[in-house]
Parts: C-alpha cells; structure tokens; sequence
C-alpha cells in the first residue's frame, strides 16, 4: 500500500510555529515514527507552501497512490482549486488538521475541500495524521 501525505503552508514551521496550538514536535520526526510503526506502508512525503505545487503533488499522487492524507492548511478555507484537483483524481483523500478548526476563529469554520474528501480528523494533534492512515488502511482492505 502506498499512501501520500501532502501539507501545505507553513506545516515545514511545526515544532517551531505555535507550539501552544501544533505542539512541539517537527514533523520530520513525527513522519519518523509513523513509518516506523506502519513498515509495511509506504509514506511518501511532500511539503509546500505555493498552492500550484499542491495541485500537482494532488494530481500525480491521486493516480499513483492508494490514498492521500491532506492537510491544505490555510488553503482548506479558500482554494476551489485544491478542490477540484481533489475531485479530478481517483485515489481517496482524507482532510487531516492538527488543531481542532472549530475551536478557532469563524474564518476556519468552512473548509472547501471537506465535501469532496472520503472524511475529515482534526483536533488530535499530530496523531490526526494515524488516525487517517488507519482509516484508509481500513479501507483499502475492507
């Protein structure tokens, strides 16, 4: 099985960026541990904070990968165009947030990609991202 994890802007900040809100922990050595304790999945990586790279890494991955995990950061609440990407590929995509959106300001309260992800896990912190690794694992094999 191979999974993509695809964030978008400033997630390359974790560990350094609002510890009160993302926790202390980099992502690289969260990514780590989840490789770790999942060998038998291959987890690709990918990072960007320009919204045009998103949508490629989405389209290439969406036919290459048996599911991507996205986290679009700050483009969840605006980009129609990560949507469509979204909508264009036919792998499943599950919409992760550390932070539980809800709880934050109104702006963070719509996500624009939600309606055409498989789902949506936020406020687990970084165990958001195993969280949506279990469930495509789930369903890949169910």
């Amino acid at each position: 099985m191979k999974i993509q994890i695809i964030n978008g802007p400033n997630l390359n900040l974790l560990g350094v960026r609002e510890p009160e809100v993302y926790g202390g922990q980099t992502f690289g050595d969260y990514l780590d541990q989840l490789r770790s304790d999942h060998a038998g999945i291959e987890i690709d990586y990918f990072q960007s904070n320009v919204e045009g790279e998103i949508i490629n890494k989405i389209q290439e991955a969406g036919f290459e990968s048996d599911g991507i995990i996205l986290n679009a950061g700050g483009y969840t609440h605006t980009s129609v165009a990560i949507r469509d990407a979204i909508k264009a590929i036919p792998a499943p995509v599950v919409e992760v947030h550390i932070s539980n959106v809800h709880a934050r300001e109104e702006f963070r309260h719509h996500s624009m990609i939600s309606a055409v992800c498989l789902g949506v896990i936020a406020g687990f912190g970084m165990d958001s991202y195993r969280l949506a690794l279990s469930a495509l694992v789930k369903l890949e094999f169910s």
